[in-house]
């Protein structure tokens, strides 16, 4: 009798030549699933590569010389304009006891609230910042990934900078991970969202090598929305809440497509500027 793996074998492969069945006979597990090919998670047969949040961090990293994580509403694009204006930003998961810790231990400003007069994740609330200023900036998503890369170089990607992040990311080496950071859900599950797909796209679009289907598919939809990325950004669900809330305006910084050369870099759990 054949057994389960054999018969999930003669399903999905019944028309493969004997040896090319064989070869994935090897790969069976134990629990008689076809294992992965190698490159399957890691994307390791392209050059540029892109996946969600911090799964696809664990998976892509170890590949790459770079890392771009991408959060444009509202994380990556209130990095680049503070860092730009000469500030330096630690990133931070959340905005509790140990966020105010460690604001203390590096003399900066912790960030708090949208909309109660300081800094915030609000991008706009970075439009003064002033040169030299220290601002710890807690997010769930960017800043969580931010932290999350050991010591592979990572770069805050956004639109307003993305020509200038794939030209610092080239510099580092020729394969490169761009991670589309995502929101979450109430229970905490990852959301991919519109807007970090599209800056992804525009990112990804500056960078020479071979693409992953999943880097190409990026900027497919990149090219797709181009004509309109404001009008795209502010329907989504992510640009629509912000709107809602008084805040249409970061929406609009956060749209403006290639206007900055700042490039953050992450240097010693810091954001600061390359220009």
């Amino acid at each position: 009798m054949l057994g389960h793996s054999t018969v999930k074998l003669t399903e999905n492969y019944g028309r493969l030549r004997p040896e090319a069945v064989a070869a994935e006979v090897r790969k069976v597990g134990r629990d008689g699933t076809l294992g992965p090919p190698r490159m399957a998670e890691n994307q390791s047969g392209y050059d540029i590569r892109c996946e969600w949040g911090a799964q696809g961090i664990a998976s892509l990293r170890p590949g790459v010389a770079v890392v771009v994580i991408v959060d444009v509403l509202c994380f990556s694009t209130c990095v680049e304009i503070a860092t730009t204006r000469g500030a330096t930003v630690f990133p931070h998961p959340r905005n509790d006891a140990t966020a105010r810790r460690l604001a203390l231990e590096v003399g900066a400003e912790l960030a708090g609230p949208r909309g109660e007069g300081g800094f915030s994740l609000s991008p706009v609330s970075f439009l003064g910042v002033p040169r030299g200023a220290r601002v710890v900036l807690p997010s769930p998503n960017g800043a969580s990934l931010s932290l999350g890369n050991a010591r592979t170089p990572t770069l805050a990607g956004c639109l307003r900078n993305a020509k200038a992040t794939a030209r610092v990311a080239s510099r580092a080496g020729r394969r490169v991970a761009v991670i589309p950071a995502g929101e979450k859900w109430p229970d905490g599950s990852l959301r991919p969202c519109l807007e970090d797909w599209l800056g992804a796209g525009a990112i990804i679009e500056h960078l020479a090598g071979s693409r992953s289907p999943e880097a190409q598919a990026a900027v497919d939809q990149y090219r797709a929305s181009a004509g309109d990325l404001e009008g795209r950004i502010r329907a989504c669900s992510s640009g629509w809440e912000l709107a809602d809330r008084g805040f249409g305006e970061d929406v609009v910084l956060a749209c403006d497509l290639n206007v900055s050369e700042g490039v953050p870099i992450l240097t010693d759990n810091a954001y600061v500027v390359n220009l």
